[in-house]
């Protein structure tokens, strides 16, 4: 006898990088001012783009309106310079953003086994 276990309704496909975006921007606080801060910022951008592909995916432009801007300010190619403060503040504001797109975006599972 094999048990069917219905399947989700919709795909969180934004969970991981969204997170992985948040745990970065978070571990950067450490390295602001520093050297190592070049890293964070190639990390969050490119995880900010990631997640804004997802975002376009499923059809949620609005979330362009904060992803796009934490793809910017964290350029490492053409720095912003905020200060250490700003960029403190900055820290936590990407990070909310990574955190609630990284659970608001979902697609409608196409595998869905449980519609009718």
């Amino acid at each position: 006898m094999t048990a069917t276990y219905p399947t989700p309704e919709f795909r969180r496909t934004a969970l991981a990088p969204g997170l992985l975006g948040a745990i970065v921007l978070l571990a950067g606080i450490a390295l602001v001012g520093s050297d190592g801060f070049t890293v964070i910022r190639f990390a969050a951008s490119i995880l900010a783009l990631i997640v804004a592909v997802f975002a376009w995916q499923a059809r949620q432009w609005w979330w362009l309106i904060g992803l796009v801007p934490v793809a910017i300010a964290w350029n490492p190619i053409v720095p912003l310079e905020l200060g250490n403060d700003g960029w403190l503040g900055a820290q936590y504001v990407g990070a909310l953003v990574f955190i609630a797109a990284a659970l608001l975006i979902k697609v409608r599972n196409p595998e869905d086994r449980n519609r009718r």
